[in-house]
């Protein structure tokens, strides 16, 4: 008598690679890199796995995976070392408006990017602050310039390029494609000190005049028909959450102690991730808000308990900025603020009062 066996897919090539990127090259370092910045090797180990080219398309080299694939390889990523899964899932947004765009600097900076030749940082936060206009973009002879201060810019002296954002005086959003370096008319700060990921070399950006000609822009709308398409995109939990929590419980493993806590934890993380993954595939990106936001600050509730349950099992060695546990414990409470909005914010705090 035989008995039957459940088949499962092999994994997708990228979820592949990304594991053996986390298992080689982000998790052995990532607490030498929490403590003293990204090495160009670890980008360069990004670049060459194929993954910043996991959603662009296959004409321009890179991969078109599903956005299972994506969320799974981001999981994998930031588990092992959060603030180089930072550093990259910055590219993906540039790759995404040019894969829509269709303007000169498609052509130029698509095939780069999907096929990680470079890699592109993204400012364009600044928007949501509308309308207030932190950046200011006024029409020239030939081209755009670009006045005010980019709050945060990832990935300085790390990215190639950046997709820089402002708003017009007609109330329109431009995005246009410049060089990642100090230039006339965009000046960085020195590096931010945070309370975690200073690894990802965060700046804040000056700009005084930078001119940027037409065949830079990579999208030109009325910011209304932006902002209601970028509005949505932050209600769902970031895979990055799923990630951090399940690399604390990871920990966990083999302590007789936390077995229990670990079992538990793991089973809340499978249903709170089931149900944004299902969420975040619904073909209407604008409905269901209430739930998206529920589902995301119930996520950051498992991912809080797990790294908590992290450092509680390493004991007084949490303490040690060495520690795993609490390098996690840090990256998991900068997700609770990474891309946030007022939306996001105040459903948050609403959760946390009751």
């Amino acid at each position: 008598m035989t008995t039957a066996r459940t088949a499962f897919p092999p994994p997708h090539p990228l979820v592949v690679r990304a594991r053996r990127l986390a298992h080689e090259v982000l998790a052995p370092r990532a607490e030498e890199v929490d403590q003293e910045g990204i090495p160009a090797s670890s980008i360069e180990a990004v670049k060459r796995s194929g993954l910043l080219g996991v959603s662009a398309p296959v004409e321009y080299g890179g991969s078109a995976a599903p956005a299972a694939v994506a969320r799974e390889t981001a999981e994998i990523l930031a588990g092992a070392c959060c603030s180089t899964w930072f550093v990259q899932t910055q590219h993906h947004t540039p790759v995404a408006t040019l894969a829509t765009c269709e303007l000169p600097v498609r052509e130029r900076l698509l095939g780069p990017l999907a096929r990680g030749e470079l890699l592109s940082g993204v400012a364009y936060a600044q928007l949501r602050a509308y309308p207030r206009r932190p950046v200011r973009v006024t029409r020239e002879r030939d081209g755009w310039r670009f006045d005010g201060t980019v709050p945060w810019y990832t990935g300085w002296g790390l990215n190639d390029v950046m997709l820089l954002a402002g708003v017009t005086d007609a109330d329109e959003v431009l995005f246009a494609f410049t060089e990642a370096r100090q230039q006339p008319g965009l000046r960085p700060s020195p590096p931010m000190r945070l309370a975690a990921l200073t690894a990802a070399r965060t700046v804040s950006l000056e700009l005084d005049g930078l001119r940027l000609s037409d065949d830079s822009v990579a999208l030109r709308a009325p910011y209304d028909v932006w902002a209601a398409g970028d509005r949505p995109k932050s209600t769902n939990a970031s895979p990055a959450v799923f990630g951090v929590a399940a690399a604390a419980l990871d920990l966990l493993d083999g302590d007789p102690d936390s077995e229990e806590t670990a079992r538990a934890l793991r089973a809340r993380l499978d249903e709170v991730r089931q149900q944004a993954y299902a969420l975040a595939d619904h073909p209407v990106p604008s409905e269901r808000i209430a739930e998206r936001l529920a589902c995301r600050t119930r996520a950051y509730d498992v991912m809080r308990a797990a790294t908590t349950a992290a450092v509680v099992a390493g004991g007084g060695r949490s303490m040690d900025l060495g520690s795993r546990a609490q390098r996690l414990s840090r990256e998991g409470m900068f997700l609770l603020v990474q891309g946030q909005t007022a939306e996001v914010r105040a459903a948050h705090l609403r959760s946390l009062s009751r």
